[in-house]
C-alpha cells in the first residue's frame, strides 16, 4: 500500500498484516501472482508492496532466476515485509510509485496490489509504470469495487457511522473503495500511453474467526486508526470494541464471512 510514514508506523503494519492480510489481501495476491507467472517475466517490479503479501506470492510462483524488486513509500511497512519468511532473493527499496528511481525499460512487469487508490497523482503513477516497462511489458494492478459490494468494509463503515453520526470516519469508502470508475481508469491509462487494457471483476469470500478480528484490523491496523483517534483521543480501544459489536450485529460474532469484489486491470506497453 502506497502510504506515508505517519499513516503506517508503530504497531500498524503488524496488525494490518495479521488481521487484514489473510482475509482480504491474500486471495487477490495469489491471483495477481498467477497472472504475472503467465507472462514469463524475468524482471518484476512491485510498487506499493506494503507488508509483502504479493511479494511472497510472486516468489512462490516465479522461477528462481526471476528478479523481484519490491518497493513502497513507507519504510515501516518494508521493514515488516523484509522480516517475513518467503522473501529470499527479493530486492527491497523505498520508493514513490509516482517518481520511480529506475531506468527506462527496466522491467517485464509492474505489479501493484490495491495501491493506486492512494497515489496522489494517478496519471503520474501510470506514466511511471509505463516508463520503466520494457516494450511489450505489462502493468497489472487491482482496485477494490464499491464498498457496498465488499461486506467487511461496509459493515465496519456502518458501525462507525452509528458511533459518529455527525462526523463518521469514512476512510474505507473514500479511499480504498473510492476508485472503481472503470471508464475513467481505462481512459487515464490510455492518456499515460498504454495500449491494450483489460479489466476483469474478481469476487472472493473473505473469512475471519470473529467480528473483533475485523474491528482490530481496520480500527487499529489501517488509516482508520488516525481518523478514530482524531475524533476520540484516548478512545481507540473502546471504539474498537464498539465497532466489533456493530459488525457482530450485522455479520454475527464469528466465524464471519463476507463477499469481496475487486477489479484486476492489465495494461500493455
Amino acid at each position: 500500500m502506497q502510504s506515508g510514514d505517519s499513516v503506517f508506523a508503530g504497531s500498524i503494519p503488524a496488525l494490518y498484516d495479521r488481521y487484514l492480510g489473510p482475509a482480504l489481501f491474500e486471495p487477490y495476491a495469489n491471483d495477481l501472482a498467477a497472472r504475472v507467472s503467465g507472462f514469463e517475466a524475468n524482471n518484476v517490479l512491485e510498487t506499493a508492496a506494503g507488508t509483502g503479501r504479493v511479494t511472497r506470492a510472486l516468489r512462490r510462483v516465479l522461477p528462481e532466476p526471476a528478479a523481484i524488486v519490491a518497493t513502497d513509500l513507507n519504510q515501516a511497512m518494508l521493514d515488516f515485509a523484509v522480516a517475513q519468511p518467503g522473501v529470499a532473493r527479493v530486492s527491497w527499496r523505498q520508493a514513490d510509485a509516482t517518481a520511480l528511481p529506475f531506468s527506462d525499460g527496466s522491467f517485464d512487469a509492474v505489479v501493484c496490489q490495491f495501491g493506486v487508490m492512494f497515489f496522489p497523482d494517478k496519471l503520474a503513477g501510470y506514466r511511471e509504470a509505463l516508463r520503466v516497462l520494457k516494450p511489450g511489458g505489462r502493468f497489472v494492478f487491482n482496485v477494490w469495487g464499491p464498498i457496498a459490494a465488499n461486506e467487511f468494509g461496509n459493515a465496519t463503515t456502518q458501525a462507525l457511522v452509528d458511533l459518529f453520526p455527525d462526523d463518521p470516519p469514512l476512510f474505507l469508502a473514500r479511499t480504498p473503495h473510492g476508485y472503481h470508475q472503470l471508464d475513467d481508469i481505462e481512459k487515464l491509462l490510455g492518456e499515460a500511453g498504454f495500449g491494450g487494457v483489460a479489466i476483469e471483476p474478481i469476487e472472493f469470500v473473505s473469512r475471519l474467526p470473529a467480528a473483533r478480528d475485523l474491528a482490530l484490523g481496520f480500527c487499529q491496523g489501517s488509516p482508520l486508526r488516525n481518523e478514530i483517534e482524531t475524533r476520540r483521543p484516548g478512545g481507540l480501544e473502546d471504539v474498537t470494541e464498539q465497532v466489533a459489536a456493530g459488525i457482530a450485529a450485522r455479520l454475527g460474532p464469528g466465524p464471519i464471512a463476507g463477499k469481496m469484489l475487486a477489479y484486476v486491470i492489465t495494461a500493455s506497453r
